[in-house]
Parts: structure tokens; C-alpha cells; sequence
């Protein structure tokens, strides 16, 4: 059985930082590029960050380069989000995301809610 548990979320001050974690089960996790994906209220789910399956390549969107970082280790099945720098509109519920490619669906964890307020 396919699993993708987020974990890390929480109340946060602006300006602090989180890592969220995303363990992966039940599929070849090191086959599978790894995205983190996030959805504010009232917004459309918008991709945030991507690693490659071997880790040799990341990009990020545009609104969070430079204060996010997202890595990978394989030994362990597990994808991680650092969160440095944050801002209240980083407020939302944070999604991972597996994918291997055209061919194959994606699979979705159930997603940590990350709320940056004073």
C-alpha cells in the first residue's frame, strides 16, 4: 500500500522556520521524483519545489528561492522541505507529491498545515 505521511507542520512567527518531512512506503521512492506542493485558502494548489530521483537536481517557485530548501535521502524514503525566512503568505496546507513520469500516476500524501502568524 502506497503511503506519503507529512509531518513538521505548525504555528510559526514570521521570520522563523520549519522542515517538513514526507515518508514514502509501499513504492520504489528512489525511482520517483519529489515535489512539495501547497494550497492556501480560497487558492488553487500550486507547486512550491521539485527534486530529481537521485537528488542531483531541485527548482523551486519563484516566491520562495532562496528561503526553501528541499532534499531528499534515499536510504531513509523520505523527502524534506526547510522553511527558512517565512511569511504569512506562506500559510497553507503543504502537500507531497511522488511522481515517475507520463506513464505513471502520481501519488499524494494527505498534507501538514503550516501557519505563519504573529
Amino acid at each position: 500500500q502506497v503511503q506519503l505521511v507529512e509531518s513538521g507542520g505548525g504555528l510559526v512567527q514570521p521570520g522563523g522556520s520549519l522542515r517538513l518531512s514526507c515518508a514514502a512506503s509501499g513504492f520504489t521512492f528512489s525511482s520517483y521524483s519529489m515535489s512539495w506542493y501547497r494550497q492556501a485558502p480560497g487558492k488553487e494548489r500550486e507547486l512550491v519545489a521539485t527534486i530529481t530521483s537521485a537528488g542531483g537536481s531541485t527548482s523551486y517557485a519563484d516566491s520562495v528561492k532562496g528561503r526553501f530548501t528541499i532534499s531528499r535521502d534515499n536510504a531513509k524514503n523520505t523527502v524534506y522541505l526547510q522553511m527558512n525566512s517565512l511569511k504569512v503568505e506562506d500559510t497553507a496546507v503543504y502537500y507531497c507529491r511522488a511522481d515517475r513520469g507520463f506513464f505513471y500516476m502520481p501519488y499524494w500524501g494527505q498534507g501538514t498545515q503550516v501557519t505563519v502568524s504573529s
